[in-house]
């Protein structure tokens, strides 16, 4: 059976491969245009399955938020190349996956990849085949889900880094304005109540060291000792904690100050970052170059 150009039409709107890629398939199958989507969605998953291993580091954050702004979700989806992280394919199906995820409010990243598209498909079917599309892997990290019974304040640098804040007293503005701060400064906690208890001793031990040490202070009382010591603490827990440190707005203020002067309390905040903790591949760029012009130059096979 001849295939067509309307065949061929047909099977790249419906897959949105190639054309060269829909004109083969429909060759193998015969002109059936059921059997040759089905025969390139399984090729699909075979070329996802194979770039699996692949580092992908690059990507976007994305954020939504329910209508009265007391739900989000954040998610980030990564590729391999910022190159793609700006294509409108990618950025598309990261949009769909933090829609599914506040839309569902799945349990586990499991389950937001089987969560069903508005294609009907899941998300981790039509993950596979835009991989098989563009060529890179494409994997969904993580996502974390928000509530406030007041307002969520949301806040994206670019696309690579974002920020939730849920308030329990205050305004939107105010909100939006913290999750700035946390985007901007990323402080590791809310208040120094959340600093663990065994970080605490561990840095309560090395300022007591380093401040018997300090021979301005040598022969000392002990009070006066524990008592450096202890203003040491209260800096280091300013620096690491949102509450305690300068506004990013207004360094004149502590953050603690300005919530106090909005009339406004923080309950908690969560904060992505583009590739965070992802052991990246160091490319030699012009050991790469090097290479390149070398086999260029090399005679041709015989």
């Amino acid at each position: 059976m001849a295939v067509t150009a309307e065949a061929v039409k047909q099977l790249r709107e419906r897959t949105g491969a190639g054309m060269m890629e829909c004109k083969k398939a429909l060759t193998e199958t015969n002109g059936d245009l059921d059997a040759a989507a089905e025969l390139m969605r399984k090729a699909g998953l075979a070329k996802a399955d194979k770039k699996a291993a692949r580092v992908a580091a690059e990507g976007v954050i994305v954020i939504e938020r329910s209508a009265d702004a007391k739900r989000a979700a954040i998610v980030e989806v990564n590729c391999e190349t910022d190159f793609v992280a700006r294509e409108n394919d990618f950025k598309g199906f990261a949009t769909s996956v933090a829609k599914a995820a506040l839309a569902q409010r799945p349990a586990s990243l499991e389950a937001l990849l089987a969560a069903k598209s508005e294609s009907g498909s899941t998300l981790d079917e039509v993950r596979r085949a835009l991989i098989a599309k563009i060529g890179e892997n494409i994997s969904v990290r993580r996502f974390d889900l928000v509530e406030s019974p007041v307002v969520i304040g949301a806040y994206l640098h670019g696309s690579r880094i974002g920020a939730l804040v849920s308030l329990t007293k205050g305004e939107e503005a105010t909100a939006k304005d913290i999750a700035m701060h946390v985007a901007a400064i990323n402080p590791p906690h809310v208040s120094s109540a959340e600093i663990p208890a065994d970080l605490v001793a561990k840095e309560k031990e090395i300022h007591t060291e380093t401040t018997k040490a300090d021979p301005k202070l040598a022969g000392k009382p002990e009070a006066i000792i524990a008592k450096a010591v202890e203003g040491k603490i209260r800096k280091w827990m300013s620096e690491i904690t949102l509450l305690g440190q300068p506004f990013v707005k207004d360094d004149k203020q502590s953050v603690e100050q300005y919530l106090k002067q909005a009339g406004a309390e923080v309950a908690s905040f969560v904060r992505y970052e583009v590739g965070a903790g992802i052991e990246k591949k160091q490319e030699d760029f012009a050991e790469e170059v090097r290479k390149q012009v070398e086999n260029s130059k090399a005679p041709p096979a015989k």
